[in-house]
C-alpha cells in the first residue's frame, strides 16, 4: 500500500515518468543513444545540425515516432550524465546484440562524430574505446569511418589518415 502511495506521487510530480520508463537501464536502445549523446556532448553542447542528426538516427535506426525518440534521447541524456565510464552501456549492448548490430551502432557513432564536419582526437578516442569495448576489430572500425566520411562528402585528414595506417 505504501508503495502505491508513493508511486502516485511520483506521478503527480512527475507526468513523464511513465514514458520515461519505458527505457529501462537495461535496453540497449537507451545504451546506444547514450553513447551517441555522448560523442556529440564531447566538444562541447551540441550545435542545431547534431541535435538533428540524433534525431534522425534515432527515429531511423530503431524505428521510433519523433516523440519516443525524443523520450529516449532525455532518457539516454539523463544516464549519460550519471555514468563514469562506457563500460556499463557496452556491457548492455554486448548482452543483447550481435554483432551486425554492434557494427551499425559504431557505424551511427561515426555519423554523430562527422554531423559537425569536423573530427577531434576526443572523438576519435571515444569511438575507438566503444568499439574496443564492443568487440569491433580496429579494421572494422577504420572501415566505418572511412565509409561513413565518404557517404557524407568529408575528406580524412591527413594526420587522420596516418593514424589509421598504424593500427
Amino acid at each position: 500500500m505504501l508503495d502505491g502511495l508513493r508511486q502516485f506521487i511520483a506521478d503527480i510530480v512527475s507526468p513523464d515518468a511513465d514514458q520515461d520508463r519505458a527505457f529501462d537501464d537495461t535496453g540497449y536502445r537507451l545504451a546506444a543513444t547514450a553513447l551517441l549523446v555522448h560523442v556529440v556532448s564531447l566538444d562541447g553542447e551540441p550545435t542545431v545540425i547534431e541535435k538533428r542528426k540524433l534525431h534522425s538516427l534515432i527515429e531511423t535506426r530503431f524505428g521510433l515516432d519523433p516523440g519516443t525518440a525524443d523520450r529516449l534521447i532525455r532518457s539516454a541524456t539523463r544516464v549519460e550524465g550519471d555514468a563514469v565510464d562506457l563500460y556499463h552501456f557496452t556491457s548492455v549492448i554486448m548482452r543483447s546484440v550481435n554483432e551486425e548490430g554492434r557494427l551499425r551502432i559504431v557505424e551511427m557513432m561515426w555519423e554523430m562524430v562527422y554531423a559537425d564536419g569536423q573530427v577531434t582526437e576526443f572523438e576519435d578516442n571515444v569511438v575507438w574505446r566503444a568499439a574496443d569495448l564492443l568487440g569491433i576489430s580496429s579494421r572494422d572500425r577504420i572501415d566505418l569511418k572511412h565509409r561513413v566520411a565518404e557517404q557524407q562528402g568529408k575528406p580524412l585528414a591527413g594526420a587522420s589518415k596516418a593514424a589509421d595506417a598504424t593500427i
